[in-house]
């Protein structure tokens, strides 16, 4: 048996308990025999994390579920697969749940042409949707469920106490999770969800990539400011709401000025 390295009580983190980094971060939630996972990561981690699982002593039998944080294939690829083999159930956000059991390659960033990238997307059963408000129980604890879409349509935070399972939406450095509205993704809808998490008494942030960190305002803000000012640049396509440099030339041109 392996001693168990919680980074809070109740909450084991993968990557922290091997001690080094084998993929996006998936947490193991658990109360007496009863546990959970929160994300797998790519199919080619599952049978190491399933191993884990077993060298720690928890029941493959009392696993309550594998919680989806939102399709993107980096998070789900192994849902497949872990699922069969411990015998367990899904749970995802309703538009999550679509991409998962279709499989789709396209939206999860499976397959991106563009780049060369083209992955399996094994395509697996979700028995569970929940929604924002609703309540995942394992043992006697209580994960919170929050919508805080922006990343993707579908993207989940759970909380629990003044913990937050944060999915991809801040990380420690106030980077965030890729906008590209191919997937999902929505400006408005990110700054709404930043601005949740930062009016909360969360104190604890456990993101879906890198170190778990102390919620900071500060942080946020100038996350927030960053994101409120993407949507208003080319660079960001049809994720901005406009372009103010248009409705300025646009302006020009009728007032008859010309290049200088």
């Amino acid at each position: 048996m392996m001693k168990r390295k919680p980074v809070f009580p109740h909450v084991i983190e993968v990557n922290y308990q091997l001690g080094r980094v084998i993929g996006c971060n998936v947490y193991l939630v658990f109360d007496g025999d009863e546990w959970l996972l929160i994300d797998v990561g790519y199919e080619e981690t599952v049978d190491e994390i399933i191993e884990l699982v077993r060298l720690l002593d928890f029941p493959f039998a009392q696993c309550k579920t594998l919680i989806a944080t939102h399709a993107d294939v980096d998070h789900i690829q192994g849902l497949a697969k872990a699922k069969q083999l411990l015998r367990t159930t899904v749970t995802a956000h309703p538009l999550a749940a679509r991409s998962l059991q279709m499989g789709d390659k396209l939206k999860t960033f499976a397959q991106i042409e563009a780049q060369g990238i083209d992955m399996e997307m094994p395509p697996v059963e979700v028995e569970q949707l929940v929604d924002d408000g609703d309540v995942i129980r394992v043992g006697q604890l209580e994960l919170q469920v929050w919508l805080t879409p922006g990343h993707t349509d579908s993207q989940l935070s759970f909380r629990l106490g003044d913990l937050l399972f944060s999915g991809d939406n801040i990380y420690r450095d106030g980077c965030v999770g890729a906008i590209d509205a191919h997937h999902g993704s929505d400006l408005d809808d990110f700054v709404t969800s930043l601005q949740r998490i930062r009016e909360s008494d969360i104190k604890w942030l456990l993101p879906s990539h890198g170190p778990i960190f102390r919620k900071d305002n500060q942080l946020l803000d100038r996350t927030i400011a960053r994101l409120d000012g993407y949507r208003h640049m080319a660079d960001f396509g049809t994720c901005a709401v406009d372009w103010p440099l248009m409705d300025q030339w646009e302006q020009e041109l009728a007032d008859g000025k010309m290049p200088k």
